[in-house]
């Protein structure tokens, strides 16, 4: 499970400047502000929404001219040494995901930073619920568990959804004893108990450069929340400079 929210784009006019100083080629720019279209509540103007039922929240309403495109799709397909306006292009966003996902997020430290909700202080702030991990594929047919050969009697019998209800059953009994008696080793209990289905809130600040990097590396990924992660990128705008030709 993957959810993304209060998404927010900005620094394009930035990065087109920047991206013409080497040639002093400012004279050729040909991309503005938009004006409020009443779609979003911010900048567009008529005829330039090149994906009519894109969700704009949080998007930063520019448009940009074909001279401007030109070059920027020049420049994306020289590499990175050349596409630098790409790492001026700065999202921020809110994401709720499973701690073996952030695992894996946190290889892109290069040009991101990210507040996470704190698990160290705040465990213990709320009765911990089924939906506060990420579930979705376990599977909840009973069965058998332990059983070495057909003639063993199982050590008990649940499906691997139960298991997740019985960790949750002990991580509220010690929540609830901690809570009780101050003890710290209750409050050990749940910090090496918790599974890294547990869903964590960041709020994260990356560029354009940073996920076609994740782009390129992490669409085929067997995560469904890395392919949900790249259709996200497929609906920013202008976002086939982070795509380039992949398909």
């Amino acid at each position: 499970m993957i959810e993304i929210s209060n998404m927010n784009i900005v620094g394009w006019e930035a990065a087109i400047r920047g991206m013409r100083n080497p040639k002093n080629s400012w004279s050729r720019t040909d991309s503005y502000p938009a004006v409020d279209c009443k779609k979003c509540g911010k900048i567009e103007r008529d005829g330039i929404c090149k994906k009519k039922d894109r969700d704009c929240t949080g998007f930063e309403c520019f448009y940009i001219g074909d001279n401007d495109l030109k070059l920027m799709t020049s420049l994306r397909n020289s590499g990175t040494d050349h596409r630098k306006f790409m790492r001026m292009i700065v999202v921020y966003l809110d994401i709720n995901a499973p701690l073996y996902w952030w695992k894996e997020f946190d290889t892109y430290k290069v040009g991101t930073v990210a507040n996470s909700c704190s698990t160290m202080h705040k465990i213990a702030d709320k009765e911990f619920t089924i939906d506060d991990f990420s579930h979705e594929h376990l599977d909840g047919v009973s069965r058998d568990m332990f059983i070495q050969n057909d003639h063993d009697q199982p050590y008990f019998f649940c499906s691997f959804e139960d298991m997740l209800y019985i960790q949750v059953e002990a991580l509220n009994k010690a929540r609830n004893l901690y809570l009780e008696t101050k003890d710290k080793d209750y409050w050990w209990q749940m910090i090496q108990l918790l599974p890294s289905s547990y869903n964590q809130r960041r709020t994260v600040m990356l560029n354009y450069e940073v996920l076609a990097n994740i782009y390129k590396s992490r669409r085929n990924h067997k995560l469904d929340e890395w392919k949900d992660f790249c259709k996200w990128i497929e609906s920013l705008p202008y976002s086939e400079l982070i795509t380039g030709d992949i398909k």
